[in-house]
């Protein structure tokens, strides 16, 4: 996945979570921009941290550019709330995303797909009639090597958890994606003390069979591209570096 037109610039202030002001780099000019990922990033989103804005103007927007990503220390990390399950879409129709369990090969993939009272991300057939869904989370937050979802409350996100829970029982294959967007991780966890109600959820999840996998990615200031399946260890102690 590469972005059409990149612009580096400095990070200033984020007044609310949809809205962030940076000075350009070329130009030195202040602009305001969209970010898009609506959780926090206190740890990344610091004054002066080098950011990647995608310029795309047009008459419809209020902003001309969108936050894509944030350079930590060495590594670029991807916000882009919108590209994990583009991300999982493709590496699932190109094999670079193996799903535990299946006796067979997806044939048949579809993107929002509507079950029970809201959507999951993806429901998929294969060639030996196996039906499944898969709901994509994109995990942005780290501390030494270990990355953990959330880094903000997300109601959605347990609801879809414990729809996964109600699919598996009806007979379906369940899975919980985690979209790592960086590359150095060692593991990939729950951030149990931001939502305890979440890591609940996840726990009972995978005791009831559903399969929870994790997998990373390479990115610098302009791409972004799946890597490989990292671990996914529900028990791993995380601390979170805002705290």
């Amino acid at each position: 996945m590469e972005y059409s037109n990149i612009q580096l610039a400095y990070f200033i202030e984020r007044p609310n979570r949809f809205i962030a002001h940076c000075r350009l780099v070329e130009t030195g000019k202040t602009v305001v921009v969209h970010v898009k990922n609506t959780g926090r990033g206190k740890e990344v989103l610091l004054p002066e941290a080098l950011v990647a804005l995608d310029y795309v103007p047009s008459p419809k927007r209020k902003t001309d550019y969108d936050l894509i990503a944030v350079k930590k220390g060495d590594r670029w990390i991807n916000i882009d709330s919108q590209i994990p399950n583009d991300l999982a879409a493709e590496g699932l129709l190109q094999k670079k995303i193996v799903l535990p369990k299946l006796m067979g090969e997806i044939i048949y993939l579809k993107r929002e797909y509507r079950y029970g009272k809201s959507k999951f991300d993806m429901y998929f057939e294969t060639d030996q009639g196996e039906k499944g869904f898969v709901e994509v989370k994109g995990l942005t937050l780290e501390n030494q090597g270990i990355g953990a979802f959330p880094d903000a409350p997300t109601l959605r996100g347990k609801k879809h958890v414990l729809e996964l829970i109600e699919a598996t029982a009806a007979g379906y294959h369940s899975y919980l994606l985690f979209i790592v967007q960086f590359s150095k991780i060692k593991v990939a966890t729950i951030h149990q003390a931001m939502q305890p109600e979440f890591f609940q959820a996840v726990a009972q999840a995978k005791q009831d069979g559903v399969t929870i996998l994790a997998y990373n990615c390479e990115v610098d200031e302009s791409t972004i591209e799946l890597l490989g399946e990292v671990p996914f260890d529900l028990t791993q102690p995380f601390i979170d570096p805002n705290l």
